[in-house]
């Protein structure tokens, strides 16, 4: 494992959800005014359920899998209605000590959380009727991305702290794996990281961050 990921620390939030915290990085895997309501805000609401509109079982793509607090706050809102294929993609596990030592269960469904944690890696696991997952641990700024996808889940880290998954060709590929009129959400909304998305394609739009954090997000649609 990269040193820089050897030293994690599990803080609490604003919102009394944890993240985790990692001293050589000086970062977090989540907003420190509220883990738990940034997920629900910018991935799950303003990416999931904005375009699981029709019925269509979707596919979702997570850069960063963590804790799983999104993929686990998806699974919640999946129902009969809003049926998700999510993939996720992780190049440095968290360990299961530290995912228990985060307490999400208190803040989710423990029985969601426990079986996404649980479930194998690189394989489409069935977890309830209307959401699969498969976790697949590689380096997405070169590794394969999976196609035809309808939503992603931009959760990087800064783009200060890993330039390297923020650049224009990064962008590119992320665009060429998704289909017409899905929609790409991050916290993330300097100039520079708006016009990249632009530039490859994509219609931006700002939106309101979360209560209490970030005052905006960026969505982006592939016409």
């Amino acid at each position: 494992m990269n040193s820089e990921f050897d030293n994690r620390v599990v803080e609490v939030t604003d919102d009394g959800s944890a993240t985790i915290f990692l001293p050589e990085l000086d970062e977090h895997y989540h907003s420190v005014k509220g883990a738990l309501t940034e997920s629900c805000h910018i991935y799950r609401d303003c990416a999931f359920m904005h375009r699981s509109t029709d019925g269509k079982r979707l596919r979702l793509l997570e850069v960063g899998f963590g804790t799983g607090l999104n993929a686990v706050v998806t699974a919640m809102a999946a129902d009969q209605n809003h049926q998700v294929d999510y993939f996720t993609l992780e190049k440095y596990p968290v360990s299961s000590e530290m995912v228990a030592a985060l307490g999400y269960g208190a803040h989710t469904d423990q029985s969601l959380l426990t079986a996404i944690h649980a479930a194998p890696w690189s394989e489409l696991a069935p977890i309830t009727p209307a959401f699969s997952i498969n976790k697949i641990k590689c380096d997405f700024t070169v590794d394969a991305l999976p196609q035809n996808i309808d939503v992603v889940y931009f959760d990087a880290f800064a783009p200060e702290k890993q330039p390297e998954m923020w650049l224009p060709e990064i962008f590119a590929r992320v665009y060429e794996a998704m289909s017409s009129g899905g929609v790409l959400t991050t916290y993330c909304a300097k100039g520079v990281i708006r016009r990249q998305l632009e530039a490859v394609g994509f219609e931006v739009e700002r939106l309101a961050g979360p209560v209490g954090g970030k005052r905006e997000i960026l969505r982006a649609t592939k016409r």
